[in-house]
């Protein structure tokens, strides 16, 4: 998996009352080989036990030590 890049980044949202919502990055989403499933790896849980998984954006890459945005 280390060379596999990820379906998807993992997410906790914190809701903020009158300002946007705070998106946590915590992990991936590896597609299996088979296309059959996904791995989901967690760096962090969250609080609600809410995760949510988006699509990478293309100014973000992802290792399995953790999710890191370029500096840009």
């Amino acid at each position: 998996m280390s060379n596999q890049q990820p379906s998807y980044r993992a997410y906790t949202v914190i809701k903020r009352e009158g300002q946007n919502d705070f998106w946590v990055p915590i992990g991936a989403a590896f597609q299996h080989q088979d296309g059959d499933g996904f791995t989901v790896m967690l760096q962090a849980l969250p609080l609600d036990g809410r995760v949510v998984l988006r699509l990478p954006k293309g100014d973000e890459q992802i290792t399995e030590t953790g999710p890191a945005r370029d500096a840009a």
